[in-house]
């Protein structure tokens, strides 16, 4: 009988920032990382040492101690000192498919330049793993796969197993069963050794289905153990029935694969919480940081990037370094406790500051080069500004923008003549602000100067705008047309060429289906709650009181009409408990002040809502609730690079407690953008740019219920109603900032297709299109100077109107579109967004572009279509 073989992989998981700082978690990462590299060269046997998969934190380590640079790479290319594949160890749920992506193209790229990246997708504490990582995982050439959280033995009752991502894509995986920690006390006195091997070795030997046994020796911010190759040289003359061996991850695979055989194969996200905690409501955790989170990477992929490329054919550099600093910011806070806002305050506070530069240096930089292509462009009269479009195909559509006009009337034209229809939604007088900072850097110059300026945020209906490029208009001041504003209406009922939708008397919306006739009642019902939860899981209280929008005081109603838009705004007056206790009593006599607007565009079929609240009371949850009449099985949302179908309702619930799990298997689930019900012949979606993650409740299961935010006192609580037992997070770190007090802001949109299907109605597109909005840059001569940073004139050599690359005929969706790392060429990542359909890939692309991994550099091969769940890289010039 052969021996079982016990693989000690030395490692630390290195939180960079948690209930402590990232300020003090990197102090004491210098001490630690210079005692590993000191034992790495001068312990005999200390051969290996797992950097928890992070190369973040060896960048961090070289920032104070450049001088061991080479030191690291002797180490890492001997595949002694292991690190990569990420930049951090990121979330995988609730961040971007392009966050992810880039998180293992920074990690592997930086790790690969100081000798070698570990390729094993290292997972140690990750709140769940997404059904698409192992095909993400395989285009950076990484084929295993070691983790903790995710699967429960009603599944695997084994440690290795196969993979199987949503596309089919298979690889060897082995769990960590009893944590990344399992093994980091080890004892060193011989009486010790006995019961310690036959508990905490026996358990893992019984797990696995081999001979191998992965044992890691670490934990959080663990210490190096600096005798650990002696230690292992008396378990194993203690210990003759099983061999000790210092080893690495990749070690361990290498002789792992050679004796796995017949491996059960579980497929799809791992996300089962039984033995090891998911915090599956941890998606809405800091509503505020969520929301600043997704609202930037949104920005980042969906129009810097594809700007960013149209500038960069116009002979503008393209800005790599800044980038790559805005990216890095967002991994530092797609760390999985970071991302999570499971922290002290004070940790989220930095999570927040980091959110404020990536917006401001991302915005900044795309004013930058929206200007070096304007101030380029000859145009021909004083006031004129440039619609960029970021998606690969002409759009028509309304867009928002903030112009500063004269206090003359005009009209407002492209430069063919033809005039846009707009509406003025609200102005303010800026003059004096404005004209006291121009700057003529030319007298010489001649430039028009209006008597008066306001900062006007006008909407505009505009059509075939140019794919992946931009178009030019202005403003029209001898058609002086009176200026089109928005009008107060008295009518009771808003509409567009799709929806009719008036407000009911309990306060909620009235939706009617122009192609069907079909009305919806009772829409938009805001529902507020207890919540007895922490910084992980959203937890109901043992005693709680709803309160719903339905019974809610209404204290003032609008409805706005113009030529572009119909809107109505409406204020209600909820009265909630103020605390958890009151609420037990049932005791509501606070005043929650929410403001709603729910607008219809013209020509568009979303109903868009924004809502701001005043909040003035603790720990309680705020959701919103559409009843889409479709009863369902199954919900449809998007995940990593396509769809993810999952039931609205877990048999395990039944059960749990009888079983013990760790936590209860809730049906609150993420999405990246859009949830949908859907049957044969209608579907209907909630989409947000906010906080990503629903429920679907009613008695059958036809509600989407979508969270706008929740708050709580402390980062971690003891027996939880949803997670019984210990506290998840430390209970003495109180939280008051996650109360949330004062505005709050959520902004989402509602959509009913009748008589089509869910891939028919292509979901995964109207919710990129929403998330993509066209950019705007004005140019007229009075705005240069202190406000902009003065400019002088420039050779007018762009055109009026470009395009940069046009896809008419694809139903693939772009993921994003950038300059390629390393060549003079564009990178275009498209997926098919369908749950049953195959997708298809432009012919421009196919003919003149290169198929690559996400690696950017790695040749893949040619496809016309996709199948559901699958995505392509594609490298094209220009």
């Amino acid at each position: 009988m052969k021996k079982t073989k016990v693989h000690v992989i030395p490692h630390t998981h290195w939180d960079r920032e948690w209930y402590f700082t990232s300020s003090r978690s990197t102090v004491y990462l210098v001490k630690h990382l210079s005692e590993v590299l000191d034992a790495l060269e001068s312990n005999e046997g200390f051969n290996y040492y797992l950097m928890d998969a992070q190369t973040s934190l060896i960048e961090d380590y070289l920032k104070y101690r450049p001088e061991d640079e080479e030191r690291i790479k002797a180490l890492v290319k001997a595949k002694r000192l292991m690190t990569g594949p990420w930049y951090t160890q990121t979330d995988q749920l609730v961040i971007s498919q392009e966050s992810v992506t880039r998180n293992l193209l920074y990690g592997t790229r930086y790790a690969k330049e100081l000798g070698h990246s570990m390729e094993i997708g290292y997972v140690p504490d990750a709140f769940g793993q997404g059904g698409n990582m192992p095909q993400i995982y395989k285009n950076f050439g990484i084929n295993r796969f070691l983790f903790w959280r995710g699967v429960a033995d009603n599944r695997l009752k084994q440690t290795e197993f196969t993979w199987e991502g949503d596309d089919g894509t298979q690889m060897l995986s082995n769990q960590i069963p009893f944590g990344y920690y399992h093994g980091g006390n080890i004892p060193e006195d011989v009486e010790d050794i006995e019961s310690y091997v036959e508990d905490f070795i026996g358990r893992l030997e019984a797990k696995a289905s081999t001979k191998h046994v992965y044992f890691p020796n670490g934990l959080d911010q663990a210490p190096l153990r600096k005798n650990l190759p002696e230690i292992i040289n008396t378990f194993n003359e203690l210990d003759k029935k099983r061999e000790y061996v210092l080893h690495s991850p990749e070690t361990f695979f290498d002789e792992l694969e050679k004796d796995v055989a017949d491996l059960p194969v579980i497929k799809g996200e791992l996300t089962e919480g039984k033995h090891s905690r998911l915090h599956k409501s941890i998606f809405s955790t800091r509503a505020d940081l969520k929301q600043s989170n997704n609202e930037i990477e949104n920005f980042l992929a969906n129009v810097l990037e594809p700007i960013l490329s149209i500038s960069y054919s116009l002979g503008n550099p393209y800005p790599h370094r800044e980038l790559e600093e805005i990216w890095k910011l967002m991994f530092e806070n797609a760390a999985h406790d970071s991302i999570g806002g499971c922290n002290s305050d004070t940790t989220n506070r930095d999570v927040g500051y980091r959110y404020k530069l990536a917006d401001e240096k991302s915005k900044n930089l795309l004013d930058l080069h929206m200007r070096l292509v304007s101030e380029r462009i000859p145009y021909q009269h004083d006031l004129n500004f440039t619609l960029f479009n970021p998606l690969p195909y002409k759009r028509s559509g309304v867009v928002k923008v903030a112009l500063y006009i004269p206090e003359e009337n005009f009209s407002v034209k492209d430069y063919n003549g033809n005039t846009i229809p707009y509406s003025i939604e609200k102005k303010v007088e800026l003059t004096d602000y404005v004209l006291k900072q121009t700057i003529h850097l030319n007298p010489s110059k001649k430039i028009y100067t209006p008597e008066k300026v306001f900062l006007a945020e006008i909407l505009l209906y505009v059509t075939n705008v140019n794919g992946l490029g931009y178009d030019s208009f202005y403003l029209d001041l001898a058609d002086n047309e009176e200026q089109q504003t928005s009008n107060v209406s008295s009518k009771k009922q808003i509409e567009n060429e799709f929806f009719e939708i008036s407000l009911a008397e309990n306060n909620t919306l009235t939706i009617t289906d122009k192609l069907t006739k079909k009305s919806y009642h009772d829409q938009m019902i805001f529902v507020e709650n207890g919540d007895d939860g922490d910084s992980y899981n959203y937890s109901p209280p043992r005693e709680d009181l709803l309160v719903f929008s339905t019974d809610a005081e209404c204290l003032q109603v609008e409805y706005v009409v113009s030529d572009v838009e119909e809107h109505l705004e409406f204020t209600l007056k909820m009265v909630v408990p103020y605390n958890l206790e009151e609420r037990a009593n049932k005791n509501a006599d606070r005043e929650f002040v929410l403001k709603a607007k729910v607008a219809l565009r013209k020509d568009e079929e979303l109903i868009r809502v924004e809502v701001e609240m005043d909040n003035q009371v603790l720990s309680h949850r705020l959701c919103v609730q559409f009843n889409t009449e479709i009863a369902s099985k199954f919900s449809t949302a998007d995940q990593l690079f396509g769809t993810v179908t999952r039931p609205v309702y877990l048999p395990e619930m039944a059960v749990w407690e009888e079983e013990k799990w760790e936590e209860a298997p809730i049906s609150i689930e993420p999405m990246q953008s859009f949830v949908s019900l859907h049957h044969s012949t209608s579907v209907a979606t909630v989409f947000t740019e906010g906080v990503r993650e629903y429920e679907i409740v009613g008695e059958s299961y036809d509600t989407i219920q979508l969270t706008l935010f929740r708050t709580f006192s402390h980062m971690g609580k003891t027996d939880l109603l949803y997670r019984p037992g210990r506290a998840s997070g430390e209970t003495i770190v109180e939280t008051p900032d996650a109360q949330l007090l004062g505005s709050i802001k959520a902004t989402f949109a509602y959509s009913i297709k009748n008589e089509t299907t869910f891939d028919e109605a292509e979901i995964a597109k109207v919710a990129k299109e929403y998330l993509s909005p066209m950019a705007y840059y004005q140019f007229s001569d009075f705005l240069n100077g202190r406000m902009i940073y003065v400019y002088r004139d420039e050779e007018k050599t762009n055109d009026r109107s470009y395009s940069l690359l046009q896809l008419e005929n694809m139903n693939s969706v772009i993921s994003t579109i950038k300059k390629a790392e390393d060549s003079d060429n564009y990178i275009v990542r498209v997926f098919n967004p369908f749950t049953e359909r195959t997708s298809t890939i432009d012919e421009t692309l196919n003919e003149n572009g290169e198929f690559v991994m996400l690696d950017e550099t790695t040749q893949a091969e040619k496809v016309k279509t996709l199948k559901p769940y699958q995505f392509s890289t594609i490298l094209i010039g220009q």
